[in-house]
């Protein structure tokens, strides 16, 4: 079993059933062999930003997150060994949610799923499908 880190695009994405989420992301994702994990940092992202109206969800948020657990994604909260990982990290992205979700990936050792092309310029496996990163 393959363990996935789901960045918060890629979380809302799958969830949402969006079409932005190219198909062979969302077979990996689908896929049983697949095990996916999303930071509780991501839930506190989606959170502040459906608070602020600056994101709307296709349900209330309580409804989103029954929808990650029915969907079989098991929470990481952040632990003291991925805020010490977090303090070593350079500053290419400035992001405070990716910025942990990284740090995680790392302390981890996680395959992170993410459309962000800043997250290749840290030391993770990063998973996309584009021009110069295919799975």
């Amino acid at each position: 079993m393959t363990d996935y880190l789901v960045d918060t695009q890629s979380l809302l994405w799958f969830v949402e059933d969006d079409i932005k989420l190219p198909p062979k992301i969302k077979t990996i994702m689908e896929d049983q062999n697949s095990h996916l994990i999303v930071s509780i940092a991501s839930l506190w992202e989606i959170a502040i930003k459906t608070s602020i109206k600056k994101l709307t969800l296709s349900v209330e948020f309580n409804l989103f997150v029954e929808k990650i657990h029915l969907n079989g994604f098991e929470i990481l909260p952040i632990e003291c060994s991925h805020l010490i990982t977090l303090t070593t990290l350079d500053f290419p992205h400035r992001d405070p949610f990716d910025r942990i979700i990284i740090a995680q990936a790392i302390t981890e050792k996680m395959q992170v799923i993410s459309s962000d092309d800043s997250f290749g310029q840290y030391p993770v496996q990063w998973l996309w499908y584009n021009r110069r990163n295919q799975p």
